[in-house]
């Protein structure tokens, strides 16, 4: 067996459950400021006491979501290249691949805008939204659209620092531009009396402050990003996207699920949508480490992957499964108990409790399967069997939520939707467990095997 290089490599040694640990803690912090801000945009809108500013922001967010998805997949290849080139100790490629794969990722973000731009009326129709709640997602999505190239250059720089082990400023990148909407949140909401507008301008403002520091780490500190030439990025492009565009599909299937059941929740009126969306703004809050932890397992993968160690990704597999059940029971409890003090909390009523809480008690356990989904995700992307990332997604965007909702919906009717939403994980959440095993168990036979006949 070859031997690691701990220089360039720093997944291929020591605990793989301390590394998993390590490193979804660290993007734990990071995240959970950024959704924290998400969620607090929504709490101080929800002051302003008008249901379809709330409403607004929820049609907004299941939209933008697309945006966000689309950035994740890209930024996902552009750590799966990266850390494979360094597990092999080839850290002069891993610069080239840096640079130029940072320019594909800002450019495809801002064709995706540009083509987004003038269907954004059409796509909130169809999800549901109309009148002024309308308008004002409207006016939302026009102001924060155009940061989209920024938003993918952050998160690509936030990919690059976790395939070299630094999560620590991977952390900082999302937490600095948390910290810098917490700081312009009430200023421009309230002290500007800007309102709506001022959240999405908060929001535009602290992109750059992502990419800001996110250059500084890669380029000061870890002198990676080499500055690539037309070569370079030519020959980047068939590997970024070979990787990237199966994962973006992969990716984006989460968004058309919550455009599902956004679509289904809003026939019963704005409380209802006002309900799904401190949902969908709690998820991420309260499974932060979920999400760190699919992003954390890629570099893991990717480097032992490099490194020829097999035993050591079937072992971060197994550490990251534990992980999930403990974290997940643990938030269920505890949302479980505080499921009415987040409802108070946001001023809601009618439907919109009846939602938050039904969620907090009974549809948050789901997400251990969920959990299981991404962790099956991130090793299908990492080592080359993206495809089935892709299956298993829009499997579960599709299979695991248009019947299950509709059924719920028919039976039991608002709560039902959410009730389907949860259902259909379990079955998703187990099979891609099961294949992602199959995937590693292939792997190791396929590195064994000219080994064998050389004997």
């Amino acid at each position: 067996m070859s031997q690691p290089n701990p220089s360039t490599g720093k997944f291929v040694t020591g605990s793989t459950l301390r590394h998993v640990i390590n490193m979804t803690a660290a993007g734990s912090v990071g995240l959970v400021a950024v959704f924290s801000v998400d969620l607090l945009n929504l709490f101080y809108i929800s002051l302003l006491g008008q249901k379809e500013l709330a409403a607004a922001v929820g049609y907004a967010g299941t939209l933008m979501f697309f945006i966000l998805s689309l950035s994740i997949g890209l930024a996902a290849a552009t750590g799966v290249l990266t850390a494979r080139a360094l597990g092999r100790g080839d850290r002069a490629h891993a610069s080239q691949l840096a640079g130029a794969s940072l320019v594909l990722m800002t450019t495809t973000m801002a064709l995706a805008a540009l083509l987004m731009f003038p269907f954004v009326p059409a796509l909130l129709r169809l999800l549901g939204a109309s009148g002024s709640t309308a308008e004002l997602a409207l006016r939302f999505i026009y102001i924060v659209l155009p940061s989209a190239p920024v938003l993918g250059s952050g998160m690509c720089m936030g990919a690059l620092l976790r395939a070299l082990g630094d999560g620590r400023r991977a952390m900082y990148v999302t937490l600095g531009a948390a910290m810098a909407t917490v700081a312009l949140d009430p200023l421009l909401i309230f002290g500007f009396g800007w309102g709506l507008e001022g959240a999405a301008i908060a929001t535009f403002v602290a992109r750059f402050v992502m990419v800001g520091i996110g250059a500084y780490a890669l380029v000061r500190v870890h002198k990676l990003l080499a500055w690539p030439d037309r070569a370079a990025i030519k020959q980047t492009m068939r590997p970024f996207f070979a990787i990237g565009f199966p994962t973006v599909m992969t990716q984006l299937a989460t968004p058309v699920g919550n455009a599902f059941v956004t679509a289904a929740i809003a026939p019963f009126g704005d409380s209802a949508i006002v309900g799904w969306a401190v949902i969908s703004r709690i998820i991420p809050v309260a499974f932060a480490a979920l999400f760190a932890l699919s992003a954390s397992v890629g570099p893991i993968l990717g480097q032992n992957l490099g490194a020829n160690r097999h035993d050591r990704m079937r072992s971060t597999m197994d550490d990251s499964l534990k992980v999930i059940v403990v974290y997940v029971l643990i938030v269920w409890l505890i949302l479980a108990l505080g499921g009415t003090l987040i409802a108070n909390a946001f001023g809601a009523q009618g439907e919109a409790r009846e939602l938050i809480v039904f969620f907090c008690t009974f549809v948050a356990g789901s997400f251990i399967f969920n959990g299981a989904v991404f962790v099956a995700n991130a090793c299908f992307n990492n080592l080359g069997f993206a495809l089935y990332s892709t299956v298993l997604n829009w499997g579960r965007a599709t299979l695991g939520v248009v019947p299950f909702i509709w059924l719920g919906k028919h039976l039991y009717g608002v709560r039902g939707v959410l009730a389907g939403y949860g259902l259909g994980v379990v079955m998703f959440g187990v099979a891609g467990v099961w294949l992602s095993f199959r995937v590693l168990r292939r792997l190791e036979c396929e590195a064994a095997t000219p080994a064998q006949s050389a004997i």
